[in-house]
């Protein structure tokens, strides 16, 4: 084989692992979170901003990450996000208090969103648009759609063996060796500049205004989404990116030149993208707390509920490229968001008194199959045609619009299934309605996937 093949491969590998270890990060504390309340005697409401930080600081950033990789350099910003991580996670394993914690997740969320959006900008310029990039892509969304699942698998194992403070550990570990790895493997990729630098302005309020908008979505999971705090906050997002616009539209250099969006296939994917991450993402969550409450599961148990589904989805991404050109790029993205609905509402099903083979593990071998044909397809169209200095870019859209639609499919089914629960249900209802939910939203997704007409190289 010759020897570059074996480095781009051994890069890509690299990225794929930094983005399990990234996705992990959004699942394992949820497991983590109770035996930090016991130990440091953390109130519910600040022990639920333990986890939300990192989304917060983490959607709020790709975008800007996105393009500071353009604009300074891939493998920089990608190594540099590795550091903030493994930094954070450190702070992580030594803090005793709320505020500790929540600091550190928020700057574990910053670490997050260099490192994932230069981890696709790097992909792209690894692998020129066709089959090659289609099959790397494929192994980039197994790795997502397994960290996920391990999140919940190894957050009951470390916390039940070696304390919570393991869960923060993990990520020095893993993070200094991806960070020796990237220094060794990874191109520098940067495009020409012009001497202008990044758009401040534009930077702060896209920042500022994504940053906002997740958290009133993820404060809508308590408060409500009619709560003055939740429409408070929304309403400032608002402001922000509205002023955002405005500037890019006066910016000699902008940050998001907004000619991007005039794209149909850019805007489309992108959608489509937010839309699978709304209608799947809360299953991981939705699974565990059926297991472990409803099933009598302990937190490992609960965990490894959800361990044939990754496997399904490892086995499944190496061939979603194969698919795609066989098929085409449309039929097997609408078959990924049919297969998401026939899951998520065959899950709908699920009863107080099922088990996990006869309820659980049918339909959920189904999703397995789903999540690499809705994902790779999604990021093939989000970014074909994409340009050496626009890789940074379309990589920083494609994961916000990922990271959103994970943040308000977790908030809205999560509230639908409390909502169900306190209307009289019990709680097997409650998270049956939720999964009757997300299979809607795949519903709708299957039929913006059937609109989409442009061509993409296959």
């Amino acid at each position: 084989m010759p020897r570059a093949l074996v480095r781009t491969g051994r890069a890509l590998a690299l990225l794929a692992g930094t983005q399990f270890l990234l996705i992990l990060d959004t699942s394992v504390i949820n497991v983590a979170a109770p035996s930090m309340g016991r130990e440091l005697a953390i109130p519910p409401a600040a022990l639920s901003w333990v986890a939300n930080a990192y989304l917060v600081s983490f959607g709020g950033l790709l975008l800007l990450s996105g393009r500071a990789a353009d604009l300074l350099g891939r493998r920089r910003v990608f190594a540099s996000g590795l550091a903030v991580l493994v930094a954070a996670s450190l702070l992580g394993t030594l803090a005793d208090s709320a505020a500790l914690l929540i600091a550190a997740r928020t700057a574990q969320g910053v670490g997050a969103a260099m490192a994932a959006a230069s981890a696709l900008a790097l992909l792209l310029m690894l692998y020129e648009d066709g089959p090659g990039r289609h099959r790397a892509l494929g192994v980039f969304a197994a790795m997502a759609g397994a960290g996920g699942a391990a999140g919940t698998v190894l957050g009951g194992v470390l916390t039940s063996w070696f304390g919570w403070e393991s869960t923060f550990a993990l990520n020095v570990v893993a993070g200094l060796l991806l960070l020796v790895a990237a220094l060794r493997l990874l191109p520098e990729g940067r495009a020409e500049r012009d001497g202008r630098g990044i758009d401040l302005p534009g930077a702060a309020t896209v920042t500022g205004g994504l940053a906002l908008l997740a958290y009133a979505v993820v404060s809508a999971g308590e408060a409500g989404w009619s709560a003055p705090q939740t429409l408070g906050t929304a309403a400032g997002a608002v402001l922000l990116l509205a002023a955002f616009v405005a500037i890019e539209r006066r910016a000699a250099a902008p940050l998001v030149p907004l000619d991007i969006f005039t794209r149909r296939t850019l805007r489309t994917a992108n959608m489509l993208a937010a839309l699978w991450q709304t209608a799947l993402f809360p299953m991981f969550f939705l699974v565990s707390l059926y297991l472990q409450t409803v099933l009598g599961y302990d937190a490992v148990g609960g965990g490894l509920g959800l361990l044939p589904l990754s496997l399904t989805v490892v086995l499944v991404a190496g061939g979603a490229g194969r698919l795609i050109g066989r098929f085409g790029l449309r039929a097997v993205m609408c078959a990924g968001f049919v297969l998401i609905a026939v899951g998520m509402g065959w899950l709908s099903r699920i009863s107080a008194a099922g088990s996990f083979v006869g309820d659980v593990l049918p339909p959920s071998l189904l999703l397995g199959v789903a999540l690499p044909l809705a994902a790779v397809t999604t990021q093939v169209a989000a970014t074909a045609g994409t340009s050496d200095d626009e890789a940074g870019l379309a990589s920083g859209l494609v994961n916000t619009s990922l990271q959103f639609g994970s943040v308000i499919g977790l908030a809205a089914l999560s509230g639908i299934a409390a909502a169900r629960t306190a209307a009289g249900g019990d709680l097997t209802e409650g998270i049956g309605a939720a999964f009757l939910a997300g299979a809607v939203v795949a519903v709708v997704g299957a039929l913006v996937a059937a609109r989409l007409r442009t061509p993409v190289p296959v």
